[in-house]
């Protein structure tokens, strides 16, 4: 574990992104609400913030933080087809909340393929990444635009 005790608490926020592709069938099934499992989206939201919550607890070193807000957003994307997540994190903290918005997208991803496993194994999860973390001695990050997005 780096030692961060002697870095100021400041406002840290991070924003992540990612995506799942799925069948046609399987993305009106979770618009529809129609899947056994329940309501895909409303689990896999709060999926996500727990996963956020629960960050030091999967990855090794990394450090316990106390967190202000955890958002997590969907975005049904007929083009894709599939499902648009993205996450954000924010605490006050000696260190920064990147790898909570990560975990946040990619356990909320994960949690969508298991609530519609039913309907479409071949899913894939995609694009997971940072998209800007504020706060702290480095200041503002910002991913440049990811050209691989349909």
């Amino acid at each position: 574990m780096v030692d961060v005790s002697a870095k100021p608490a400041t406002v840290r926020a991070a924003r992540a992104e990612g995506r799942i592709r799925i069948s046609a069938d399987a993305l009106q099934a979770v618009r529809d609400n129609t899947l056994a499992k329940g309501d895909v989206l409303a689990v896999a939201r709060i999926a996500g913030i727990q996963a956020a919550k629960r960050t030091a607890d999967l990855i090794p070193l990394c450090h316990p933080l106390p967190l202000s807000d955890v958002q997590v957003r969907f975005t049904i994307d007929a083009a894709l087809p599939g499902v648009r997540c993205e996450a954000e994190a924010r605490t006050v903290a000696a260190t920064g909340v990147e790898m909570e918005a990560i975990t946040a997208v990619a356990i909320a991803l994960v949690t969508i393929y298991d609530m519609v496993k039913s309907v479409d194994k071949g899913m894939r999860i995609e694009g997971v990444r940072l998209l800007e973390k504020s706060g702290g001695k480095s200041g503002t990050w910002r991913a440049a635009p990811d050209d691989t997005a349909p």
